[in-house]
């Protein structure tokens, strides 16, 4: 190891070599969502420096983590790394070389987002050969009232905005728990979808795993096989599963997931030894509620979060960034967490059930509460919504909006400006002159850390909107919609394949084949330790 200004480096071999060892690691690409998209190793986490103070205390829960910080050459990685030394981490590293030191010593670089997940869904595909109908095989069967059922495994959210007609949602954890209830004959087909092809391909080979008596395949390349096939989406849907399961389908179900967790070796634990290698600070641990957030509001174990286990098997760089770390699954039916469990094991995760579990257990209402090491904001000079349509009404005034570019072209305030926080010095020069700045976002919680950098910056006196644009909606004032100032780039989130393109086929067809690759990416990459039972 070398030294980087204040900041020791560790290289390509040490963090490969660490990779593989399952010590405790956090690859951190400090860069926005699409420049890190564009390229990465395959285990590092995308934590922008834009929000590393209210997204580091949550995705890395322990301050003596090792972290090793990266970017492209942008000059963000030593900023990050100097703000999570702010922020109480104590093993912070760059990475020697950067992203290019990475490419230059010879590490496998990946694409797209949440890849380990999906590099995982190929492999478990190409070793299980996972049953799959394409959309046309599928569109047959229900152009001719066959005795069939299409489940969507992504969330209600993503089922809403495009379906396949006919289909019902059901979160990927949910599958295994509700597929008897939804399909009773076991004569009837089900039909699992996705956007792409790792939801359809994990949920498909969940319910085969846990001895689902239908017959059951995947849709084959989701709903982007469907739109090239030339064959129509609906929108807007609305149709779920049913909140309750009766309690004999429930246990029977029950002891088919435990047996598939066995079979992955995923370990068992009880509340209180949860809680306590939680409290012990000598490892990372994540506990997770992997139920639907709607129930985890009604009730969850105290220090858990919610992470709905289907979007935990997709999302798993995103819920756990540490790797080696431990992780901790509960839930209040014994299938949820078994068959999320069985996949994060198969991933080289260290995983643990909680067993036991009573209703008394569930006490904790609500949203959870702030991570341990939430830093406390820096105190901020305020005004209201109504107050700041005053100052509008005179020049001088400019107002920055720290929001993600998807809610500032939503909707904003109008005569705000789009700013990303890590690009701020280059946004003020695309900015009007100002005699003081009004900073918002969402809720203005990021906003407040923005506002000490844009007055250190600026040298012009900057005060936060109390509450946000959000205190601007419900008061009922104006607003507009469109990227009518944006003085940062669009970077902060990638804009996916299937939610088109000028060349909406290309980047289609484009993507599926990069899917395709990804086991061949893996073996080359060779840290993740991934196997399929």
């Amino acid at each position: 190891m070398s030294v980087n200004n204040e900041f020791r480096t560790r290289s390509f071999e040490d963090v490969r070599f660490t990779l593989i060892e399952r010590d405790e690691i956090a690859l951190v690409d400090v860069r926005e969502e699409d420049p890190h998209a564009r390229s990465h190793p395959l285990f590092a986490a995308n934590l922008p420096l834009s929000r590393l103070e209210l997204d580091a205390p949550v995705r890395l829960p322990r301050v003596a983590v090792p972290i090793v910080v990266f970017d492209a050459g942008e000059g963000l990685a030593q900023r990050a790394a100097q703000r999570l030394t702010e922020l109480g981490y104590t093993d912070v590293a760059l990475l020697e070389g950067g992203l290019q030191g990475w490419r230059e010593a010879g590490g496998e670089l990946f694409q797209d987002v949440n890849v380990p997940s999906k590099a995982f869904g190929e492999l478990v595909d190409s070793v299980r050969h996972t049953p799959s109908l394409t959309a046309p095989q599928v569109q047959a069967l229900l152009d001719r009232e066959a005795d069939v059922v299409v489940l969507d495994a992504r969330r209600f959210d993503e089922y809403q905005n495009m379906n396949i007609p006919g289909s019902i949602s059901v979160p990927g954890a949910e599958l295994v728990l509700r597929a008897r209830q939804l399909a009773p004959n076991p004569a009837t087909r089900i039909i699992v979808n996705c956007a792409g092809r790792t939801r359809s391909i994990i949920g498909a080979q969940s319910l085969i795993n846990a001895g689902v008596p239908n017959p059951v395949a995947a849709l084959r390349n989701g709903t982007i096989g469907w739109t090239l096939a030339g064959q129509a989406l609906a929108h807007g849907s609305s149709r779920r599963f049913e909140p309750i399961v009766d309690d004999a389908l429930r246990l029977a179900t029950a002891d088919g997931a435990r047996a598939v967790a066995d079979r992955a070796k995923v370990g068992r634990t009880s509340r209180d030894e949860a809680r306590r290698w939680a409290n012990e600070a000598v490892r990372t641990v994540y506990r997770f509620d992997v139920r639907t957030p709607e129930e985890y509001e009604a009730g969850h174990v105290p220090g858990f979060r919610s992470a709905p286990g289907g979007q935990l098997v997709q999302e798993t760089d995103m819920f756990a960034p540490v790797r080696g770390a431990r992780v901790i699954l509960a839930d209040n039916d014994g299938v949820r967490a078994n068959m999320s469990a069985s996949w994060l094991a198969q991933m080289n995760v260290e995983v643990y059930v909680v067993d036991g579990l009573t209703a008394a257990d569930f006490g904790e209402k609500g949203a959870a509460p702030p991570a341990r090491h939430a830093p406390t904001p820096p105190a901020v000079d305020e005004i209201a919504p109504a107050e700041l349509v005053t100052l509008l009404q005179s020049p001088g005034t400019v107002v920055l909006d720290f929001t993600s570019s998807a809610n500032y072209v939503k909707r904003h305030i109008p005569g705000a400006w789009f700013v990303i926080r890590g690009q701020l010095d280059a946004a003020l020069r695309k900015l009007p002159d100002a005699r003081r700045y009004v900073v918002t976002c969402g809720s203005s919680e990021l906003a407040r850390f923005a506002a000490p950098e844009l007055a250190a910056s600026s040298g012009r006196p900057v005060q936060v909107l109390s509450g946000g644009t959000a205190a601007w909606i419900e008061a009922g004032l104006p607003l507009e919609s469109g990227e009518t100032r944006m003085a940062s780039p669009r970077i902060d989130r990638y804009r996916r394949p299937y939610e088109g393109t000028d060349n909406a086929r290309e980047a289609m067809n484009a993507y599926l084949e990069w899917e395709y690759g990804l086991v061949a990416q893996l073996g080359r990459d060779g840290t993740h330790g991934f196997r399929v039972i």
